[in-house]
């Protein structure tokens, strides 16, 4: 897949389709061009490959994926138009909400979201699981209302629970509608769960964890999908403050030791390797590396990531925007990059400075 000219002799820089099915990791500091570049990366996989593609994007920076621009060339403008982009965004009044179904989340996950642990909280934790005819009734009605007048002392202290902690008025929630997973299983070309509008970082988290639960839990299916996590150290943190966050950061290094085989492929794109859990970026066989000025950073990398030629990952803080070193297996040869131009449009971009 073309990406953009090798900085050295102005060649076509080429990545190998073939190898995506080994876990990316792609980083680059604020600055470096690293949302824009990411994107010409998945262009090119819509275009060359069948592979479904998954984003979660926590900074709503994929929306437009399926937007292509005015200037793209015609050929790439056409097939691009005719795959099958889907965006799920986190706004209550848009199109095609992102919404996820409580009940269908794995156990273990609904009691990370109301902070119950199954043992302390035996009795309520076992409530909730059986809570599913009085959650389907009257969904017109407010959820905490019904199970306060369910008659019932354990649905109570539910309905408190709900209620101390915000969760039945969360946007998030379909009940028994259609939700993201449903979205997912049409195996569109790409599907971009917009995680960056809600108005609590839980509602984030919970829904990155329905999806990924779910990918989980079909991995016998052996689909085969790239899941792009961007920004993930927002989601894959090495030190988790709440269950919720815990839960997931253990359902994305589960998948980064052992989604391979299944076909569950991971992109993990962040601005600073040390904030995400180490555990998932050591399990990457393939790097993207853009400037990046940390020296620690770059050192923690150098040793990570051997195949890469520690003179190339060194020359990272001289990097321009939207230079980058590309090794391991899908750069047969570690080369360093110029990517190109965006065919469709950019989100990430920054806040420009009017002048007088």
């Amino acid at each position: 897949m073309p990406i953009g000219t090798l900085l050295d002799s102005d060649s076509p820089a080429l990545v190998d389709a073939s190898r995506l099915n080994r876990h990316t990791f792609w980083c680059g500091q604020s600055g470096s061009g690293k949302t824009y570049a990411l994107g010409v990366l998945l262009e090119q996989v819509l275009l060359r490959t069948r592979l479904p593609v998954v984003v979660l994007d926590p900074n709503s920076d994929f929306l437009r994926l399926g937007s292509v621009r005015d200037d793209a060339p015609s050929g790439h403008a056409a097939e691009l138009s005719a795959r099958d982009i889907r965006v799920l965004r986190s706004t209550p009044d848009a199109e095609e909400p992102l919404k996820v179904r409580f009940l269908d989340m794995d156990v273990r996950s609904r009691a990370a979201i109301l902070q119950m642990d199954p043992v302390l909280d035996a009795e309520d934790f076992n409530t909730v699981l059986h809570a599913e005819p009085i959650l389907l009734r009257d969904q017109d009605r407010p959820l905490v209302q019904r199970l306060r007048e369910s008659g019932d002392p354990s649905f109570r202290r539910i309905a408190t629970r709900l209620e101390n902690l915000g969760v039945a008025e969360w946007e998030l929630w379909a009940y028994g509608a259609r939700d993201v997973t449903d979205v997912i299983d049409e195996r569109a070309d790409a599907t971009v769960v917009d995680l960056g509008r809600f108005s609590s970082a839980a509602q984030m988290q919970a829904a990155a964890l329905a999806v990924l639960d779910h990918l989980w839990a079909h991995r016998d299916q052996r689909i085969g999908r790239l899941v792009v996590i961007d920004e993930a150290h927002n989601l894959c943190s090495p030190e988790p403050a709440t269950p919720l966050e815990r839960l997931l950061a253990d359902r994305i290094v589960q998948i980064a030791a052992e989604g391979r085989k299944y076909g569950i492929w991971l992109l993990l794109s962040t601005q600073r390797p040390s904030k995400l859990h180490p555990n998932a970026i050591s399990q990457c066989d393939n790097l993207a590396l853009m400037k990046m000025s940390s020296p620690r950073d770059l050192a923690e990398l150098a040793q990570i990531f051997g195949f890469a030629p520690r003179e190339l990952v060194e020359r990272s803080p001289g990097f321009a925007q939207g230079q980058a070193l590309f090794a391991g297996g899908f750069a047969p040869q570690a080369q360093l990059v110029q990517m190109g131009a965006r065919l469709t449009h950019e989100g990430g971009s920054d806040v420009p400075i009017e002048l007088r």
